[in-house]
């Protein structure tokens, strides 16, 4: 990037952005998979009082607005302590940490995020965060992944040339081009399936099949050879440029010619690529401050709409969440425009710290619209934070978190011309009927994004299992029903036929932050996802608020856990403690279900209470009187959490309703142990 000379003076230019229109549909690929359980450790909430009293936030629990100077300060006493922390921790003689970030609340407490090595090689799938109150005493810890790194054999039988090729024939295999690998194979220790396993992780760069970079990650088993993985890397969005009229934008004089460079937020700079693919091509520069006209046909349009969503999400993020930036250390990122031809997208790359906007069909459409800068810097606030990975749930909640905050940072920004929606691409008419790209209400009103959670959503490609936290947040901002916001109709079904009351989009963001920033990591899933939630509003509003007891509906509204004291319909319940032999035989649970009338209702609902240390071991199934059976949990390696809280819906209808009902558990895995709480079935 370049640096201004003379006086840096900051401007703020005029810009005429005018009526650009995007198109946005990139479809990634997603190959890794991992059904999740929605598990809710803090059941505090249930039994909530009916009248839950709406929380007044807890000061103490939100975040302080650091400096970067004050972001620096802590990281290094973190870095300063790590080796004490990792002998707290229990960890290992070969284990040691690294520090990647600090979140520092107004009552003191620290939530610091490490990376984990093992004999020196990187743990991917081994992050966690640690809670530590402002007397020393550690309150928590979130962790990746619980198993143990010990005894691993870090000398590799498979070559790196090996994992080399296997990793570019991946990547050809989904249309790359140019294909290339990026960076040699290294060594790592791959922990986010659950078995810490010696491997190599090569990133393939060139292309993608539509002309996107390519940044391929490739885990490979350093014994055997087999693919255990892949994500990539390059992270797109989509969304819509919209008709901003003339705003301002940060600008700085340098001479006798004016750059688009915004002093005020990190130095942020805009480039013209002039439809190259690579570098950084061209600082906006010229002779006036007023850049743009309005129309796509100017080069300095889509440059201005950039630069204008990039403040926009600065701003957002500084002002409500105290956030310098989007690692929280005062830099700015920059913004590349014109990319490629026809290029239908726009995508963050951690490696370049960079957003990239294509210019649409034809050339005409620049992806450079307020919602567009803000999920694009979202991945990038996400790879700084909580870090999912992009592939399976995980990535649909890499997804979601970009989606989320367009849409508060599109409220928040409060432009005239371009009011807040839960609406993704309503300018565009994509399909050519008029209809928006992507529904935050509705999510599976597009065609394919998911509106609530089951066991295979893990295989759907981020962009749609996205569709799931994007529904929970909805209700949990604006409720469940029809109502009418900002001129724009909305009607939001739940999963369980039961209402949502919403706590408003300020606060519903504001958990969300505070989960994605303490206590999402890697690995975390749905089920995780809820647990963070829900922690996250205990801790600012109180487990007994309407708060948090509207989390916990609006999750179980997209089928991801239970609501707190039930859900309504008649229940049959056992509470009865069954012991889960590990390793060994299947066990179970009865319910002796009367006085129903014919068959089992379709929408039959299960509710599991088991506590085990890991549930991925574990394999669920519900009994019908008859002996038939239907499989709610299949055992995964990379289901690593604690718990299984989760309600099931079975389509029993084919089974008499009266009669014996079971619930059979086997731990197929050893090491860990637990035992079914309680479980139950509720008739509508």
């Amino acid at each position: 990037m370049r640096s201004t000379s003379h006086r840096p003076t900051a401007h703020r230019r005029a810009a005429a952005a005018g009526a650009l229109t995007a198109v946005a549909a990139l479809i990634a690929v997603a190959v890794q998979t991992g059904p999740a359980s929605a598990d809710d450790p803090a059941r505090a909430a249930s039994g909530t009082p009916a009248a839950a009293k709406i929380g007044k936030v807890d000061p103490g629990s939100l975040p302080l607005k650091l400096s970067p100077a004050q972001r620096a300060a802590l990281l290094k006493d973190a870095n300063a302590t790590k080796a004490e922390t990792a002998k707290d921790l229990g960890l290992g003689a070969k284990e040691k940490l690294v520090v990647r970030d600090v979140i520092k609340d107004a009552d003191g407490t620290t939530h610091t995020r490490y990376e984990r090595t093992y004999s020196g090689l990187p743990v991917l799938g081994g992050d966690l965060v640690v809670d530590e109150a402002k007397s020393g005493r550690t309150e928590g810890v979130t962790k990746a992944s619980k198993a143990k790194l010990k005894g691993i054999d870090t000398s590799a039988e498979v070559k790196p040339a090996a994992a080399e090729k296997q990793a570019l024939g991946a990547a050809k295999a989904e249309g790359s081009k140019k294909t290339d690998a990026d960076r040699a194979p290294r060594k790592v220790i791959w922990m986010a399936d659950g078995k810490p396993t010696l491997a190599y992780e090569t990133v393939v760069g060139g292309l993608q099949h539509d002309g996107t970079p390519n940044e391929l990650h490739v885990i490979t088993d350093a014994a055997t050879g087999k693919k255990l993985f892949e994500r990539q890397g390059i992270e797109n969005g989509t969304g819509n440029t919209q008709y901003s009229g003339q705003v301002t934008v940060g600008s700085v004089q340098s001479g006798s010619n004016y750059n688009l460079t915004d002093t005020g937020r990190g130095s942020h700079k805009t480039y013209n690529l002039n439809h190259g693919t690579s570098g950084t091509g061209t600082l906006f520069s010229g002779p006036d401050d007023v850049w743009g006209n309005g129309q796509a046909s100017n080069a300095e349009t889509a440059g201005a709409d950039a630069a204008y969503g990039a403040q926009l999400t600065w701003d957002y993020y500084k002002n409500v969440h105290g956030r310098t930036g989007i690692r929280g250390d005062g830099v700015g990122a920059y913004s590349r425009v014109h990319y490629g031809n026809n290029y239908v997208n726009a995508f963050w790359s951690d490696s370049c710290f960079c957003m990239t906007y294509g210019d649409g069909s034809g050339n005409s459409k620049p992806l450079t619209s307020i919602d567009v800068a803000a999920h694009e810097m979202t991945h990038g606030v996400t790879a700084a934070t909580g870090n999912m990975q992009y592939s399976g749930e995980s990535g649909g909640l890499n997804e979601a978190t970009s989606d989320i905050f367009a849409a508060a940072v599109e409220f928040n920004a409060n432009n005239a011309s371009d009011k807040g929606d839960y609406l993704v691409g309503e300018k565009i008419d994509i399909n050519g009927d008029g209809t928006p790209l992507r529904y935050m209400d509705k999510p599976s009103k597009d065609g394919g994004s998911k509106d609530s959670w089951y066991s295979g959503v893990g295989n759907v490609d981020v962009h749609y299992s996205s569709g799931i936290a994007n529904h929970f947040y909805y209700m949990l901002s604006e409720g469940s029903g029809a109502k009418v916001i900002n001129g724009v109709s909305y009607d939001s079904p739940t999963s369980d036929g039961l209402p949502v009351a919403g706590i408003g989009r300020d606060k519903a963001s504001l958990i969300w932050y505070k989960a994605l920033t303490t206590k999402f990591t890697t690995t975390t899933n749905y089920a995780a996802a809820r647990t963070g939630t829900l922690a996250a509003a205990g801790e600012l509003y109180g487990t007994t608020s309407a708060e948090y007891k509207s989390v916990a509906d609006a999750w179980a509204a997209v089928n991801v856990g239970t609501r707190p004291g039930g859900g309504g319909g008649t229940d049959f319940e056992n509470t009865a403690d069954v012991a889960i032999p590990d390793n060994g035989a299947a066990v179970t649970s009865s319910i002796n279900v009367t006085g129903r009338t014919g068959n089992a209702p379709s929408t039959l609902k299960v509710g599991v209470d088991i506590i085990h240390t890991w549930r991925g071991d574990l394999v669920v199934d519900l009994v019908a009187p008859d002996g038939s059976t239907y499989r709610l949990k299949n055992s995964s390696g990379s289901d690593s959490a604690d718990n299984i809280q989760e309600t099931y819906t079975v389509n029993a209808s084919s089974e008499v309703a009266n009669g014996t009902w079971k619930l059979k558990v086997q731990d197929v895995a050893a090491q860990d142990v637990g035992r079914i709480n309680s479980w139950k079935l509720t008739f509508p």
